[in-house]
């Protein structure tokens, strides 16, 4: 039986302390992976994850995403390379093409993301081997033969951020992983089937992947005040989604709109109240009990590796701590049970 995986996603416009404590507690709490985003205008991801490094031994670290836009290719391999070293092993890439709106405030035309993503993969896959880009096939063309790291060979396992069903069979033709934010919950299944259809057909599984169902979490011992921070998330965030994915869901962006204009307002109950039970399910909120029965339906669906994104909670060193101490343990006792196995103690 394979044991199933759990992971945290957290912004970079946290503290470096806050992400601190965050990271030593999630390592505490049997967090596999710790992921780190890298939106523009905010903190370094990569020096971020220099710091918690220091601070923890066995949590994987992971920055989530950076694209081939605004750092070359070549600057995301030194990246990789030197946070290999750095974390003892423990560094994982998340790659993708970005979110256009964010390359548009510093004058970048994200044309052919998919290509330009694919291109990216290919060279610093080559680069970490102690290969040449200039000699790699699908790589680009503006790489010469003297465009290589003078360093010894580093793998470094690389994660594809990837919605579109087009970037999510590349991701499974050829990534070591995917990372595929589901609204809601439930559109793993409709996002595995399309990784595991690029897989197939570059000849592989979606099982030589990993594959996180990667969802929004609030998790307090107070349903209300779990259920307040998700939807206080979901009324800034909502209607900015994808209207494929809400439709999944019975909604569309403009059922956010009342619950925006609140929040826009300054008034923070209002937003909530805007905030109906069908919105609440794009996530997963509640105390530790119904956060469990809300992922093990996920796990159901054959997601064996559960990624937990922000809010966490009204209280997100709480909430990791809560995750450890209550949920895990009996998502591990369900994923037993259902493998038809017994958990070990």
């Amino acid at each position: 039986m394979t044991r199933p995986a759990f992971s945290l996603r957290v912004n970079n416009d946290l503290s470096p302390g806050q992400l601190i404590d965050m990271a030593v507690a999630a390592e505490h709490a049997g967090i596999d992976q710790l992921w780190v985003s890298n939106d523009l205008m905010m903190r370094s991801a990569p020096v971020l994850l220099g710091a918690i490094a220091m601070r923890t031994s066995t949590i994987k670290l992971g920055i989530g995403i950076m694209n081939p836009y605004s750092v070359h290719p070549s600057e995301l391999a030194m990246t990789a390379a030197t946070l290999q070293e750095v974390t003892g092993g423990r560094f994982l890439l998340g790659l993708g093409a970005g979110a256009g709106d964010f390359l548009s405030w510093i004058g970048i035309d994200q044309k052919l993301p998919l290509t330009k993503t694919r291109e990216a993969l290919r060279a610093i896959r080559a680069l970490l081997a102690g290969a040449k880009p200039s000699q790699t096939e699908g790589a680009g063309t503006a790489w010469t033969d003297d465009a290589y790291l003078r360093l010894e060979p580093t793998p470094v396992p690389i994660y594809i951020g990837a919605m579109s069903p087009k970037m999510l069979a590349f991701a499974g033709a050829e990534a070591d992983g995917v990372l595929a934010l589901l609204f809601p919950p439930e559109h793993y299944t409709t996002a595995s089937g399309l990784v595991a259809e690029g897989a197939e057909a570059a000849g592989r599984a979606l099982s030589d992947l990993d594959m996180p169902a990667c969802v929004w979490l609030a998790l307090d011992e107070d349903q209300g005040q779990a259920d307040r921070a998700l939807a206080l998330k979901l009324a800034y965030y909502g209607g900015a989604f994808s209207p494929y994915l809400l439709s999944r869901a019975g909604l569309a962006p403009g059922d956010f709109a009342e619950s925006e204009a609140a929040l826009r307002a300054g008034d923070e109950a209002a937003a909530v109240a805007a905030i109906t039970p069908a919105m609440l399910r794009l996530g997963i909120s509640g105390n530790p009990q119904s956060v469990v029965d809300r992922c093990d339906e996920v796990m159901a669906l054959g997601a064996s590796h559960l990624s937990f994104g922000p809010p966490l909670g009204p209280d997100p060193v709480a909430a990791i701590e809560l995750l450890g101490r209550e949920v895990l343990p009996q998502l591990r006792q369900r994923h037993a049970a259902r493998a038809g196995t017994s958990h070990p103690t």
